[in-house]
């Protein structure tokens, strides 16, 4: 059984990390290789979606990606951060993905629902201890 505290420390690291090189990724891919502009950017994908204000939308996505997937990364307000990629995957999940079905080769939700499971993970469970959060916490 692995109710150590160690193991769970480990398993939310490791969640943490991958989740958040994930939201990085598609950060950067918004910005650096989509591009924000032109025809084939995400603020021009955005509006083909028709999510609300389209180029506020597409550079609060692409800048709390990146800036947020960092913070999973480092640990550092992990539970904020992590309820406010829930609500911002919920959001994916209605404008982007609800409509093609579940499989993610067809674009579908599963991936968006792994997602929020693991993002939930957090939430629940915090950072963990191999996380600025718990070293910041030592001061406080």
């Amino acid at each position: 059984m692995l109710n150590h505290p160690a193991a769970r420390d480990t398993a939310l690291l490791f969640v943490r990390l991958v989740t958040g090189v994930i939201f990085i990724a598609h950060g950067w891919k918004k910005v650096f290789i989509d591009g924000m502009n032109g025809v084939t950017g995400t603020v021009a994908t955005f509006e083909r979606l028709h999510i609300p204000q389209p180029k506020i939308s597409a550079w609060a996505a692409a800048i709390l990606e990146m800036l947020g997937g960092a913070m999973l990364i480092v640990g550092l307000l992990t539970t904020a951060v992590a309820g406010l990629f829930v609500i911002y995957s919920a959001l994916i999940l209605y404008f982007v993905h609800w409509s093609n079905g579940f499989f993610v080769a067809d674009g579908g939700m599963e991936f968006v629902m792994l997602l929020v499971v693991s993002l939930m993970m957090i939430v629940v469970f915090g950072a963990g201890r191999a996380s600025l959060d718990k070293a910041l916490s030592r001061f406080g």
